[in-house]
């Protein structure tokens, strides 16, 4: 009992904490709202109407915050809180500034947007000093958890090595392979305050997820392919006896007409905003070695139909001369022009021309060689299931992972983004690809000793 009332304290401060920025931004607006823009609007509005207006401004916060994890301190780094925390105060302010325009019916009203700006600045500011502070706290009343890593005949060092990157939230005290028996086993979970239940058989794996829920011990679990659908599948009653739908055809119609409207739209944006950049780009690689500007190979798209993905050039002309193999992490085929490319990821810019053809879609799994899916396919006999959906220039695995994720993992992760599609899952990844950019380990590549990413993969 004594536990589970330390629990409640913890989760009581996190909650008034976050609720606590909420307010303040909210109070910044209300101050903007009362002192400026009430008195600017074509009618006057009542007590009610002046508080219902700042109260929308706070649900905003709430709802963009919950789309972007903005509150998830602790859970995202410091880096990744204060970047969602800048797209929440973008997309909050954008909205509510959009809404004052309209509600005062005059498009000059667009001109007085320096308050707007300045809000932006002091909402910052504030959540600046609120992420540093509160991830502060969240490291002394949330300490790394002791925890125990049981595993099956995957080793599990790759896993540890992923953990100990987050040593903040996670470490591995001690770990037993499942061979140790089930009795030994329950034995050693009483021990710690936390569990990672490894790649191990479902039906082992149920047995300790449920020995832990009895005994109210946290515990972690990697997903198999099945668990991604049953986690984003449909719930229906029929009577008293709970069904799972799973469709597994794909998007809906809908979806598809409304995923490629919104390609059409982001490709012509992006190809007129990026075109002075790409002639720089064609420009640099003509004058480096006189070589071709563009780099065409056939990928895989919906239904494993090929199509050629145009990128600028990277590498030295004839690369793949001695056979098709992915970017290594020292990779003497790449040139100090491709080099930057590729950190910049500046490279698949062309391919927005791709997405305007319709061969791909903005959002969605990375296009692979046919060569490379069908050795994938032989160790990973579920992996043509990412093909359900068109390729993509960004999406789910490569936000989420990186250029290196072993095909198993890639393939966990565009199976997520398939099974959850939403018009504005698509949105959220978007944004989320600008702060991969800046991000080195995004555009890394595989093992100087390696071809493909499929080392290791299980």
């Amino acid at each position: 009992m004594e536990g589970t009332s330390k629990l409640k304290t913890k989760r009581m401060i996190m909650f008034w904490a976050k609720l606590f920025v909420v307010l303040v931004q909210t109070g910044c607006y209300a101050y903007l709202w009362f002192y400026h823009y009430k008195d600017m609007m074509p009618v006057e509005y009542w007590r009610r109407g002046n508080w219902a207006i700042v109260a929308l401004y706070a649900m905003f916060i709430m709802v963009f915050s919950k789309s972007f994890g903005a509150l998830k301190v602790g859970y995202l780094k410091t880096w990744d809180i204060m970047y969602s925390q800048m797209l929440t105060i973008f997309c909050v302010n954008g909205v509510t500034y959009l809404q004052l325009s309209l509600i005062n019916g005059d498009w000059s009203f667009l001109e007085n947007s320096a308050p707007m700006f300045a809000l932006s600045a002091a909402d910052f500011f504030i959540v600046l000093i609120w992420a540093v502070f509160m991830r502060w706290i969240y490291a002394i009343i949330y300490p790394p958890h002791e925890m125990l890593l049981i595993y099956g005949d995957i080793s599990p060092d790759r896993i540890i090595r992923k953990l100990e990157a987050r040593k903040d939230k996670y470490h591995v005290k001690d770990k037993v392979p499942l061979s140790a028996g089930r009795d030994a086993i329950f034995e050693k979970i009483l021990q710690y305050d936390a569990i990672l239940v490894g790649d191990i058989p479902a039906q082992d794996r149920n047995r300790f997820i449920k020995y832990c829920f009895e005994k109210n011990i946290r515990c972690y679990s990697i997903p198999k392919i099945s668990d991604i659908m049953i986690i984003n599948a449909e719930s229906i009653d029929l009577f008293d006896s709970p069904l799972l739908l799973f469709r597994n055809n794909g998007l809906t119609y809908r979806q598809l007409f409304v995923k490629r409207c919104m390609d059409i739209a982001v490709s012509l944006a992006g190809i007129v905003i990026a075109s002075p950049v790409m002639l720089a780009i064609a420009i640099a690689i003509k004058l480096w070695d006189r070589g071709p500007i563009f780099y065409r190979q056939k990928r895989q798209t919906r239904d494993g139909r090929e199509f050629d993905i145009l990128k600028f050039r990277s590498m030295i002309v004839d690369s793949e001369k001695n056979g098709a193999r992915l970017a290594r992490t020292h990779d003497d085929r790449i040139t100090p022009v491709g080099r930057i490319l590729r950190r910049s990821h500046f490279d698949e810019l062309p391919q927005l021309f791709n997405i305007l053809k319709g061969d791909m879609s903005f959002v969605g799994p990375r296009p692979e060689r046919k060569v490379i899916t069908e050795e994938y396919t032989r160790e990973i006999p579920e992996f043509p299931y990412r093909l359900k959906v068109k390729a993509g220039l960004t999406g789910y695995a490569q936000v989420y992972g990186q250029y290196n994720t072993v095909p198993y993992d890639k393939l966990k992760l565009d199976l997520t983004y398939i099974t959850k599609y939403t018009f504005w899952l698509d949105i959220k990844l978007i944004f989320l690809t600008v702060k991969i950019l800046f991000q080195k380990e995004k555009s890394e590549g595989v093992a100087d000793t390696q071809k493909t990413a499929l080392k290791d993969s299980k």
